[in-house]
């Protein structure tokens, strides 16, 4: 599972990294830790939910390079990417993200898809030659105005908006647990249908 944001203080509590704290979360509520390992160029740990181990990570390369992470954890997690095949990836990396096409505060679970602009997803896609992997989709709503995308992102939400954010971090790690131990379906079925 991994979670996407950029490094550094100067980024914590942004829209573009509820990703990493939602997975930051999840680790947390496992008791686990995340650390740099040589090569993953991401903070990096397991956890167990139920009997299954999880490596969850938040990459420490800026989101548009978040591929130059994703591709060294997949071969670390054994998971087999050829020629741009599924082989077995969707059901096998989670990626945690910010995602502008939904009303802030909403999770969504989805498998494959394109990119809807995340330059995150964009690097993923372009490292892995697929994008054939379940997302976890957090709602960080439309930009005001003629804002543009990339500033709104980039900013700190008003209070109120940080506290529903808060709570959907919190929905987006239950949903990988879901996602860890029920399946997909179940995991679709509970977070998508929820209000």
């Amino acid at each position: 599972m991994v979670g996407l944001g950029n490094p550094g203080a100067e980024f914590a509590g942004t829209r573009h990294n509820i990703g990493a704290d939602a997975v930051a979360r999840l680790v947390a509520r496992h008791h686990g830790s995340l650390s740099a390992e040589k090569g993953l160029r991401s903070l990096a740990g397991q956890i167990r939910i139920g009997e299954h181990r999880v490596l969850c990570a938040i990459p420490s390369t800026y989101m548009n390079e978040s591929g130059l992470a994703v591709a060294p954890l997949v071969r670390r997690a054994g998971i087999e990417v050829e020629d741009g095949a599924l082989g077995g990836i969707a059901t096998r990396l989670v990626v945690v993200h910010d995602e502008l096409d939904l009303p802030s505060g909403r999770v969504k679970v989805k498998l494959g898809g394109g990119t809807a602009g995340n330059n995150g997803l964009k690097s993923i896609h372009a490292h892995l030659h697929t994008g054939d992997y379940l997302r976890v989709r957090i709602g960080i709503g439309k930009p005001p105005g003629r804002q543009p995308g990339a500033d709104y992102v980039l900013k700190r939400p008003a209070s109120a908006e940080r506290e529903g954010l808060e709570i959907a971090a919190e929905v987006a790690a239950d949903a990988v647990e879901l996602i860890a131990t029920l399946g997909v379906e179940a995991a679709m079925n509970r977070i998508n249908t929820a209000e």
